[in-house]
């Protein structure tokens, strides 16, 4: 994509990036004093870097809206403001819109089941979201050690699991960079557990 090709982002991503704010700004990650919204713009940072469009980027920011921020009437909102491919991308990346969540293990094996038939649009906006995660952690868990797997709900040899299978189920969808980026982090954080960090 040459400098002249590149898409300029509109009052439209402005719009979303309010509308996630009033959503998630009471959120913070797991574990931690960090506002939520930095794993939004990280994620959103993300897709533009490679080359996603404005849609994908506000579908980004909007990735986790569903899931943690009121289910079916954040979806139904998300559709009536920002449209159907936004609608539909952050659809492709929720894996429950039900309270309280189903059990985790079943819930992630459904999703890396749909994730691989997914549309490559879809795929980006996801992997994105894998990998911000997966660098957090390597670096979460060079700092405190074990303890960061307390943080989540399945420990680190679930975790783990659900990490290396994403990325099984994005090669086979057709691999991309930031696929084989998540590859890369996924190695590096199972090499940290096994150093004794973990």
């Amino acid at each position: 994509m040459s400098e002249n090709d590149t898409p300029i982002l509109s009052r439209k991503f402005d719009e979303a990036l309010a509308f996630a704010m009033d959503l998630h700004r009471k959120q913070v990650r797991k574990g931690t004093g960090v506002p939520y919204v930095s794993h939004l713009l990280s994620v959103a940072a993300l897709v533009l870097e490679h080359g996603g469009t404005e849609e994908q980027a506000i579908a980004a920011l909007l990735h986790d809206a569903v899931e943690d921020q009121g289910g079916k009437p954040t979806a139904i909102a998300i559709r009536a403001r920002f449209g159907d491919t936004v609608a539909d991308i952050v659809d492709g990346c929720t894996d429950t819109d039900v309270w309280p969540k189903p059990p985790w293990r079943p819930r992630k094996e459904a999703y890396v089941a749909r994730v691989r038939l997914e549309p490559a649009h879809v795929r980006l906006v996801s992997a994105a979201d894998k990998l911000h995660n997966a660098r957090t952690m390597v670096t979460d868990l060079r700092i405190h050690g074990p303890a960061l797997w307390k943080r989540f709900n399945a420990g680190g040899e679930e975790t783990l699991w659900y990490l290396r299978a994403l990325v099984e189920a994005f090669r086979e969808a057709g691999t991309a960079p930031i696929v084989e980026e998540l590859a890369r982090t996924v190695a590096e954080l199972e090499a940290v557990s096994r150093a004794g960090h973990g």
